[in-house]
């Protein structure tokens, strides 16, 4: 399992490829991998979004994401996972979060898959302020 909270630009697919290779999932154990990539865009409420700045409170929030995320392997006998989550100020375009997860079989993958962006977005700890041409807003989730 991976779970990491970053400060700089990631490329989620180079992620998945990297992680699958060398997470020691043996060849043939799962049948699916499920991912999510979740980038910002440039418009919110009929807005141009300039760009995002993105806080989280550190270790409360990679605890809460590792207690969600054993819950999640458990409920839907995932055999891995892995959560990205970018934090700092980020543009238009740039993936914003990563999750993948590996199962026997798709729905348990794509399933674990939703709980955890489900949780990420309704309870996670961090906290997104747009920028737009003319003010700064807080988004609520």
């Amino acid at each position: 399992m991976l779970i990491e909270i970053r400060n700089q630009a990631f490329d989620p697919w180079q992620e998945v490829s990297r992680y699958q290779e060398n997470c020691g999932l043996v060849a043939g154990s799962y049948g699916a991998c499920a991912t999510f990539v979740g980038t910002l865009r440039d418009f919110n409420h009929g807005d141009k979004v300039k760009r995002m700045r993105l806080t989280h409170y550190q270790g409360m929030t990679e605890h809460q994401l590792s207690k969600i995320a054993e819950q999640v392997l458990s409920q839907y006998r995932l055999l891995d996972l892995i959560i990205v989550h970018r934090v700092g100020d980020l543009n238009p375009n740039e993936p914003i979060v990563l999750v993948a997860a590996w199962s026997a079989h798709r729905a348990a993958a794509f399933d674990g898959c939703r709980e955890i962006m489900e949780y990420l977005k309704s309870r996670a700890t961090f906290w997104k302020k747009e920028i737009l041409e003319s003010e700064q807003r807080w988004v609520n989730q």
